[in-house]
């Protein structure tokens, strides 16, 4: 697979911040954001995912019921 040069716009501070995390990882700036870059794809794709599942699962007519509702409500309210 080959690499592609393209450019980001964004401000100074976050520039800043990133060189010092490169720095204290003894790492590039690039590796960084690919790093980055490659967390945001499996997220997405894994979202994506589960969103396909939720679907066929509506379609297929499976719903949580509404005491499982209020059970999981109930599980958060309470903390």
């Amino acid at each position: 697979m080959g690499t592609e040069a393209f450019s980001v716009r964004t401000d100074s501070k976050k520039v800043k911040q990133l060189d010092r995390i490169a720095k204290q990882q003894d790492r590039s700036r690039n590796y960084l954001v690919n790093q980055a870059i490659d967390q945001l794809l499996e997220l997405h794709a894994w979202q994506s995912e589960r969103v396909k599942e939720g679907i066929k699962a509506a379609d297929k007519g499976r719903f949580a019921s509404d005491a499982d509702l209020a059970r999981l409500f109930n599980k958060y309210e309470s903390a």
